[in-house]
C-alpha cells in the first residue's frame, strides 16, 4: 500500500448551505492528519463540520456553531485518529458568509 500525504482546501466557505471539503477516493482509507479553519474576518465567525459514514448511512457532527475569534486560526482534529472509507464524506459551513478558509491534512492509502 503506497501512503501519500495531501491537502485538501477550501476558500470563503459557504454560508447557507455545506460545502464539500473532502470526497475519499475509491479503494482508499484515508487518515485525517489535522483541519485548521481560519476566520479572515475582523468579528467571530462561526464553523460546523459535518462527516457521512456513505457505508452506513449516516452523518454525524463534528464541530457544532464552534465560535472562531477574529482574524484567528482554529487547529481541530489533530491528534485523533479519524479515518476515512472510500466515499466517505467531509463538509464545512461557515456561520458569516466569506468568512473562513479551511484546510484539512491528509494521508491517503491506496
Amino acid at each position: 500500500m503506497a501512503n501519500t500525504f495531501k491537502n485538501a482546501a477550501l476558500a470563503n466557505v459557504n454560508h447557507a448551505a455545506y460545502d464539500t471539503l473532502y470526497t475519499a477516493p475509491a479503494s482508499t482509507q484515508v487518515v485525517v492528519l489535522g483541519l485548521a479553519i481560519a476566520n479572515k474576518t475582523t468579528a467571530a465567525a462561526t464553523v460546523q463540520v459535518q462527516f457521512t459514514d456513505t457505508s452506513a448511512s449516516t452523518t454525524h457532527q463534528l464541530l457544532e456553531n464552534v465560535s472562531i475569534p477574529a482574524n484567528t486560526t482554529l487547529e481541530t482534529l489533530a491528534g485523533q485518529k479519524y479515518i476515512l472509507e472510500a466515499s466517505d464524506i467531509l463538509k464545512v459551513k461557515a456561520g458569516t458568509a466569506s468568512s473562513l478558509d479551511v484546510v484539512m491534512g491528509i494521508m491517503e492509502k491506496t
